[in-house]
């Protein structure tokens, strides 16, 4: 089979950061399901693994390493002990970033953290949304317990880097679950996006967060979901109701000073979507309930793709830019690549 790899750990000036290679197909066991990969999505996650920030220096991979975690694509082939898919299903997925990633052919995956592709989108709207909705679910549902149906409507979230893949389908995810949304973005095309997306307000980060939420009407916001990084937390301390949460998708060395968290009592929960997978955790069957929740959603039109740029064909070269793009610092929404040439 196709498939793009990792030898050297490289910066995304290097032109040999990928290579296109050819590997044997696999063949499912236990609860894994083979999928034949149509599109797949290029995240942050997938930056840092190709830069070498997760693996010892000097490291050379042979074979290549496959990384690459969102996918949408056809079961082809089940395990003996799958039991939610038959070969012909349509799905899409985020994977375990233990295990191979989706930038191949075919693709080994457990059953328990696919879900079913969105009948409403072809293949490549579908696969910019895995990650990213599991991540931004996970972030309010489970970690802030915010809830999911309802009952927490009309409380404010702050949104920091609303224009982003994980803040794109979280704007999304927050209406559903009728919350007032704060979004931060710092571009006019950007702070475009976030409203068309259907936040309440718009504020920008570059500048004082404190003095426009307060510009809002609000002294604190219930609830804060930190898409960046975390060089915003003194402001996020301030911003948070007594009794209030703050999740975060960012490692960070940053000093994170704690005093004022706890005269408010206001919790932090770290928010890091591939737990389940890697540490096998008796719910990692949440992740394929929630990514048929997206679906029925989508299907239903209350949650929309966020894919705003497509690259064909998926290869060494494509994913590089795709790469590129990300590290810009500049993009918007999902960038993802479709089809083997």
């Amino acid at each position: 089979m196709k498939a793009v790899g990792i030898v050297n750990y490289l910066p995304v000036e290097d032109n040999k950061a990928f290579v296109d290679f050819e590997s044997d197909k696999p063949t499912p066991t236990g609860q894994d399901c083979l999928v034949a990969v149509k599109a797949i999505a290029v995240n942050p996650v997938d930056t840092k693994v190709r830069r070498g920030l997760t693996t010892a220096e000097g490291t050379i991979e042979n074979p290549p390493r496959v990384i690459g975690w969102d996918a949408s694509g056809v079961v082809e082939a089940v395990g003996p002990d799958a039991t939610l898919f038959t070969p012909g299903d349509e799905v899409f997925y985020a994977g375990d970033i233990t295990r191979p990633g989706a930038n191949s052919e075919y693709q080994l995956i457990d059953q328990r953290i696919i879900g079913k592709k969105p009948s409403s989108l072809n293949f490549t709207e579908a696969a910019a949304l895995p990650l990213t909705s599991i991540t931004a679910y996970e972030a309010f549902f489970d970690r802030l317990s915010i809830d999911r149906d309802g009952a927490n409507k009309g409380d404010t979230l702050l949104i920091i880097g609303a224009a982003g893949g994980v803040g794109s389908i979280g704007i999304q995810i927050a209406k559903q679950a009728g919350l007032t949304v704060i979004a931060t973005a710092s571009r006019p095309e950007t702070e475009a996006w976030v409203t068309e997306l259907g936040a309440d307000h718009v504020i920008n980060h570059h500048g004082d967060m404190v003095e426009q939420v307060k510009k809002l009407g609000l002294e604190y916001v219930d609830h804060i979901a930190v898409f960046n990084d975390m060089r915003h937390w003194d402001a996020c301390v301030q911003l948070i109701r007594p009794q209030g949460g703050i999740v975060s998708i960012d490692d960070t060395e940053q000093p994170m000073p704690m005093a004022a968290m706890k005269t408010k009592a206001a919790s932090l929960h770290w928010e890091f979507m591939f737990a389940r997978a890697m540490h096998k955790t008796p719910d990692m069957i949440k992740q394929h309930e929630l990514l048929n929740w997206i679906a029925d959603r989508v299907d239903a039109g209350n949650i929309r793709t966020t894919l705003t740029k497509v690259i064909s064909p998926i290869n060494a070269a494509n994913l590089l830019e795709a790469h590129r793009l990300i590290e810009s610092g500049e993009a918007k929404g999902k960038i993802v690549l479709e089809g083997y040439p």
